[in-house]
């Protein structure tokens, strides 16, 4: 698998949320990563089930949520009847995490668990055979435009080299800072998704964006 890139729409321009997803999707984006924010577990606030029922009618691809929110466990349902895919939810912020990722799976998501950056790994790995992806962050979560924390890469090995050892079907997904310059290593770091907002939605042409991250990507020496 050369990887899956995530356009995160965090850094869509809301006014034409529906206009930017077509256009990255013509472009031959993989996910489309929708960042949820309470104004608590993070300095911010975005958007909530309805936005999400809104998008999914106008296409088809894999909607990739993440909950940067507290006690999570009491929205997971309304996200997966809107239409969600997988529903990532962060270590930090779920208290009883067994149980949050149940209900996850019982609403009919995919399951993925996050990392803040400083939150050490260890954390993470009693769950990890219960989830379908990893989320690991390399900025601090809350906004969008942030520049990517570089010690994030050995992070990335050693959630690569943790989930191969145990053979555990387990995606790594990589949000935070992820560009053009950067794609390559994060890559050979051992990430499977690649989520990226400004560097996609920033640019002049969404889909030139797309389709150079692609290229990348596919870069047979990868």
């Amino acid at each position: 698998m050369s990887g899956k890139i995530a356009a995160s729409i965090l850094s869509a321009d809301f006014g034409r949320l529906g206009d930017e997803i077509r256009k990255v999707e013509e472009a031959g984006v993989d996910w489309i990563h929708v960042d949820v924010m309470d104004g608590h577990f993070v300095p911010n606030i975005t958007i909530g089930p309805p936005v999400v029922r809104s998008l999914r009618k106008g296409t088809s691809l894999f909607f990739d949520v993440h909950l940067m929110i507290e006690t999570p466990e009491r929205y997971i349902r309304d996200f997966a009847e809107a239409g969600s895919n997988l529903i990532t939810v962060h270590v930090e912020a779920a208290h009883h995490l067994h149980r949050t990722v149940s209900i996850i799976r019982e609403s009919g998501c995919l399951a993925g668990v996050s990392l803040n950056p400083a939150t050490p790994f260890v954390l993470v790995e009693p769950i990890l055979p219960e989830v379908d992806l990893l989320l690991l962050m390399s900025v601090n979560p809350g906004f969008g435009g942030q520049k990517f924390i570089r010690s994030a890469l050995p992070r990335i090995r050693e959630a690569r080299e943790y989930i191969d050892s145990r053979s555990l079907p387990v995606l790594v997904e990589v949000d935070g800072g992820i560009d053009r310059t950067n794609l390559k290593e994060v890559r050979k770091a051992g990430a499977d998704v690649f989520v990226s907002g400004s560097a996609i939605f920033g640019e002049p042409s969404p889909g030139d964006a797309v389709r150079e991250m692609r290229k990348i990507l596919d870069d047979p020496s990868l």
